[in-house]
């Protein structure tokens, strides 16, 4: 059971800070977006580039962008350690899958609440990573849509058809609230936001979501 807190709503001007306080997370998540794919704008690989030099924990990059075939290699080239792209972008996801993977990060597939994972399923020997999102990608501090549990579960039902050690992310409105139902549908990898960086203690808020998702192992 891995948190992932979402730097998204950390303090931009303060992140190696920011990182700090999140050492004893397993991973930092990383929101990407290019305002194309997404209606947000957030950074790009010179930030990543820089946050990878002083980062305690390894760097999860969600890449919410336009061609990614082209563009996410590289951040995994930079040392990020796990590259997620988005299934809606990307024109090749198997070569995609494989750049990623031949940089020494995991690849990971991202995909929006009204994609259905079902025509995607001959994809996970590819993978190391499945995102399912729990929001509408774009923006940080929404609801959390736990009509995407189904989906959760059926993931991690391929992922035991197919075998390997593929792990099932959850991404949006992760709280301690939501966190078990999330982890009781099959989830492994939680990226939280404002539950970790809202709270008056960083650290504490990761403990404590992670003892949470213990608790309600799949």
């Amino acid at each position: 059971m891995q948190i992932s807190p979402s730097i998204l709503s950390a303090d931009f001007a303060n992140l190696e800070s920011e990182l700090g306080a999140i050492a004893n997370a397993d991973w930092a998540h990383v929101d990407v977006m290019d305002a194309h794919f997404v209606p947000n704008l957030t950074l790009g690989l010179p930030i990543v580039e820089s946050l990878l030099k002083v980062s305690p924990i390894p760097i999860d990059c969600h890449l919410m962008i336009e061609d990614p075939d082209r563009w996410a290699p590289p951040y995994a080239e930079a040392g990020a350690q796990s590259v997620t792209f988005h299934i809606e972008a990307a024109s090749d996801p198997v070569t995609l899958a494989r750049d990623i993977r031949a940089q020494g990060a995991r690849a990971s597939m991202g995909i929006k609440p009204g994609t259905p994972f079902g025509p995607y399923e001959d994809l996970l020997p590819e993978l190391d990573m499945v995102l399912v999102m729990t929001v509408e990608p774009g923006f940080g501090g929404q609801s959390f849509m736990a009509d995407q549990m189904p989906k959760v579960q059926q993931v991690r039902e391929a992922v035991k058809r197919h075998g390997g050690d593929i792990w099932v992310q959850v991404d949006g409105g992760v709280s301690a609230r939501t966190i078990e139902q999330c982890a009781e549908a099959g989830a492994d990898v939680f990226v939280a936001g404002s539950a970790v960086y809202g709270a008056e203690s960083a650290a504490a808020a990761v403990d404590e979501l992670r003892e949470l998702a213990r608790g309600h192992r799949h």
